[in-house]
């Protein structure tokens, strides 16, 4: 068995880089969504507070429970005396305005956590699926780890200031990606501009109700193409927020953390300057599609003598505007031949785009169909041809 690498594409034009993004924020961090290619990153590893951007996670693990089919929308939940708004800590912070014993439905719920922040809203949430908060925070910790988000650490659901809740810009982009890409149903509801909870139980809700309905992500109003996700902002940890754009059927990914401005309109300016940076500054070249053949693989003891190798999403490469193509090469790798049988959707190599010899992106090569492995008396033939001199 050889390690094969095919170049499916090579370019050895030279030219210069974009300049470099500027911002008062603490940490910035830009990605293209279709290729995972790095555009910004300032300390984009850097543990910091991400006060209600938590709540993605809370929202995440409730996704689950969805998809699973244990929860549906229309379900109501009885509301516990810890979401009650007369509890202390409600009272500086974003809420839906809940009283203890009323019922809310799950699909008012998850407006209310994206649209009013609600605080509230996520330990109905957490208390639901665990039983009590602290709980909840090992279910966060689980699906972190299981997406890939290997450093950040959860105190509570809501995202008020804890010294355990902790989350870098990358992997807060890692979480978006996963949203994105994980819930194409439910997704569209973080473009929710504003929401009305119409079953407020006291007075003093209502009249918070009635003043508290616009989205606290105000790029939704300021940049087209904006469709999510979540804001945040605590005293000591500055205003944060979590943003995908999708313009001209191109979606980046954009995370800003630690900043200082004027509030949340001054938060979605700087957002859509690191979101229009990356669009002016950066192209897409897309190489696959999803289900294009790549390569065709031999196999060993295979009742056929090939796999088709293909990719199972599009594979594209973020590149400068100014040097689209520079030192770029796009190789398959794989071992020839591979051994049967082999499955439907098992990786059999990976590609890769290299640029100037740093890895840029990569994807798994996967089988487009299935190749069953040959019968003992198949073996034993395929053997004698490979003693005599064939294949």
């Amino acid at each position: 068995m050889k390690k094969k690498i095919f170049i499916l594409f090579l370019s050895i034009i030279t030219g210069t880089a974009h300049a470099e993004f500027s911002t008062k924020a603490k940490s910035a961090f830009l990605i293209d969504y279709d290729s995972g290619t790095e555009i910004v990153a300032k300390n984009a590893d850097v543990l910091m507070p991400p006060s209600s951007m938590i709540k993605l996670m809370t929202l995440v693990v409730l996704f689950d429970e969805i998809k699973a089919g244990r929860i549906s929308m229309d379900d109501r939940i009885t509301v516990g005396k810890n979401a009650d708004y007369n509890d202390p800590k409600w009272y500086p912070a974003s809420k839906i305005c809940l009283v203890e014993g009323q019922t809310i439905t799950v699909r008012d719920l998850i407006l209310g956590l994206i649209v009013l922040s609600g605080g509230d809203a996520s330990v109905v949430v957490a208390e639901k699926l665990a039983g009590s908060e602290a709980a909840f925070t090992k279910m966060m910790q689980d699906k972190a780890r299981a997406i890939d988000m290997p450093q950040s650490t959860f105190g509570n659901a809501s995202g008020l200031p804890d010294p355990n809740n902790l989350m870098t810009s990358r992997e807060l982009a890692t979480l978006a990606y996963h949203i994105i890409s994980d819930y194409p149903d439910i997704y569209p509801m973080f473009a929710t501009k504003r929401f009305e909870f119409g079953e407020h139980k006291t007075d003093w809700c209502r009249e918070w109700g009635r003043t508290h309905t616009v989205n606290y992500n105000k790029l939704l109003f300021i940049m087209p193409g904006a469709d999510g996700l979540k804001t945040g902002h605590t005293a000591d940890g500055g205003y944060g927020m979590v943003a995908s754009s999708n313009v001209g059927g191109r979606r980046l990914i954009g995370i800003i953390n630690g900043f200082n401005g004027k509030g949340h309109d001054a938060l979605a300016g700087e957002m859509k300057k690191l979101l229009n940076y990356g669009y002016a500054n950066t192209t897409n070249k897309l190489f696959y599609h999803a289900g294009d053949k790549i390569a065709a693989i031999p196999v060993w003891y295979g009742r056929a003598p090939h796999v088709i190798a293909t990719v199972e999403k599009n594979f594209a490469i973020t590149l400068p505007k100014s040097n689209s193509m520079a030192g770029l090469r796009v190789l398959a790798r794989y071992n020839d031949p591979l051994a049967a049988p082999i499955a439907k959707g098992d990786q059999v190599g990976e590609i890769i785009a290299e640029q100037n010899g740093v890895v840029i992106a990569r994807a798994p090569l996967v089988a487009m169909d299935k190749v069953s492995k040959t019968q003992f008396l198949g073996r034993v033939f395929r053997n004698l041809r490979v003693m005599f001199g064939g294949r």
